[in-house]
């Protein structure tokens, strides 16, 4: 896992991630957001609000926890 920054759109306490900008400063969109829900991660442990979106045409998990953003890593 490691720590990414993300544009999110806030709306009634409602989270959307819209833009993940990794530490290297390559940004991509998110293209869709598939599921929320509290989960831990399979890879590393830890747990968090897990959004499954879609960016890239790929499946990805990032996690919220803490008030630091996380995305699985391969």
């Amino acid at each position: 896992m490691f720590y990414v920054s993300i544009v999110i759109r806030y709306e009634e306490g409602k989270i959307t991630p819209l833009q993940v900008t990794w530490e290297d400063g390559r940004s991509f969109e998110v293209d869709k957001v598939l599921d929320v829900r509290r989960a831990a991660s399979l890879k590393v442990g830890g747990q968090g609000d897990r959004y499954t979106c879609r960016i890239a045409g790929k499946q990805v998990y990032l996690f919220y926890e803490d008030g630091k953003w996380l995305m699985e890593g391969k």
